[in-house]
């Protein structure tokens, strides 16, 4: 992301456009891009038997939306910049939206798989677009910070309901109802962008070596990941030399897409470990428990659903309580012992087998996701407040692109061992999970001691 997306917003004047359009059409904009994150988990069962596509073709329906995103995030905040906020998502959300109609219609898992890419293309496009789009609405500080919450909220309610949404639509229509459902809403978002005041060009340097070999790098990592094999071992291989060359480059450019300084500083560090460790956790379980939901306790995608809403609907007001918690305690505390909650569940989701009541079940994901989400939030806003002014648009898009990779990669190796046997790899990825969390738990301990206000 841009650092101008985190600068002040010009004061709006009397006449300015009033500013609910522009905070309705970015708050869908996010929606859809994060429901588009979890939507799908609970469908593979039915999209492998309709496409007839293995285990590993049902990895790439998840992980080529979200590597695409990831790897485009690094700089999409500069193109956001260059082309005006108001292009760039508008932009944005028609190729999302004809991408989402291409998904649907999909003959085949290759038509599937490319138009997932492209979706993934278009979000990395919409999000910082949709996050400057309320910015330059609210001239007032503390408007906007309203109107900013507001603007991420709705993305976690978009994550609450994908999987519930995901099972309804393909139990009552098909797997095709989740994609076909972005139609309205993406008109929807367009025509409230009409109401938008059209945003200012700024200059911005594009890193284009820098993408091209951070998204290398990322998709050879994921394919080695999934394939496996001698073609894995070659992907691996071109990983490796692929992320050598993007070290280079960022090292020697003037102005670079990923600043390697930045990873010196201890807060920094600990952030995106952690947010990546959430991310492996979180991400990881929900594809894992679909297919476990579906595949061996026989549930129906509504039914596999029905068994996330407790841990996904807690997810808003548990953010909430961990903004309220670090102001008043500075933010170690709320990473340290949600990370810690987070741990237990997953070990206690260890119980979990066949057997298990349904109602335990469902329950025992719920401290998951309670620890997840008490600790991200002031883990965000910590690396925020770690680095520089202008450089905090660069390390918010940072941390939002390795936690996606972080979310694909893990999809990528749990999928790879439940491909063998699901309920071993149902243990293994807790186990995991755990032990990342676990670590970073205690590295967060470094974090520094801020204690706000009574």
């Amino acid at each position: 992301m841009s650092s101008t997306l985190l600068t002040k917003a010009p004061v709006a004047g009397r006449d300015a456009p009033a500013p609910g359009p522009a905070l309705a059409a970015a708050m869908l904009g996010f929606a859809l891009i994060t429901l588009d994150t979890s939507v799908v988990n609970v469908a593979l069962p039915a999209i492998g038997t309709d496409l007839r596509a293995g285990m590993s073709g049902l990895q790439w329906v998840v992980d080529a939306y979200t590597l695409a995103f990831a790897a485009l995030l690094l700089s999409s905040g500069a193109l956001a910049d260059r082309v005006g906020a108001s292009r760039a998502y508008g932009a944005g959300v028609v190729v999302f939206t004809l991408a989402s109609a291409a998904c649907g219609l999909a003959p085949g898992l290759p038509g599937l798989l490319a138009a997932r890419t492209v979706q993934g293309v278009a979000a990395a496009v919409m999000l910082p677009a949709s996050l400057a789009l309320v910015r330059e609405a609210y001239g007032d500080p503390g408007r906007r910070a309203r109107a900013v919450s507001l603007w991420a909220a709705g993305g976690t309610v978009a994550v609450a309901l994908g999987p519930v949404a995901g099972g309804a639509l393909t139990t009552t229509w098909s797997w095709r109802g989740i994609f076909f459902i972005n139609l309205p809403l993406g008109l929807l978002a367009l025509a409230l962008l009409t109401r938008v005041a059209r945003s200012a060009r700024r200059p911005a340097a594009l890193d284009l070596p820098g993408q091209l070999t951070a998204m290398t790098a990322l998709g050879a990592l994921t394919f080695a990941a999934i394939e496996g094999g001698t073609e894995g071992r070659w992907a691996l291989g071109i990983a490796v030399a692929s992320f050598g060359a993007f070290l280079l480059i960022e090292a020697r450019r003037r102005q670079p897409m990923v600043p390697l300084g930045l990873f010196r500083n201890t807060t920094v560090a600990v952030a995106v470990a952690a947010g990546s460790a959430n991310s492996v956790a979180f991400y990881g379980m929900i594809f894992v428990f679909g297919l476990f939901f579906q595949q061996v306790l026989g549930l129906s995608a509504l039914g596999a659903g029905l068994m996330f809403l407790p841990m996904t609907g807690l997810l808003a007001g548990v953010n909430i309580l961990s903004a309220r918690v670090a102001a008043r305690y500075g933010a170690r505390l709320p990473i340290v012992l949600g990370q810690a909650v987070a741990v237990a569940g997953l070990l206690g989701l260890l119980t979990v087998d066949a057997d298990s009541s349904r109602v335990a079940q469902a329950l025992l994901l719920v401290p998951l996701a309670l620890g997840a989400g008490f600790s991200l939030p002031p883990l965000i806003a910590a690396m925020m407040e770690a680095v520089p002014a202008e450089r905090a648009g660069t390390a918010a898009g940072l941390l939002n692109a390795i936690r996606q990779t972080a979310g694909a990669l893990a999809i990528a190796v749990f999928g790879s061992l439940a491909a063998r046997d699901l309920e071993a790899a149902l243990r293994t990825s807790l186990l995991i999970s755990a032990g990342l969390l676990a670590l970073t738990t205690l590295a967060s301990l470094r974090l520094p001691r801020r204690a706000g206000r009574p």
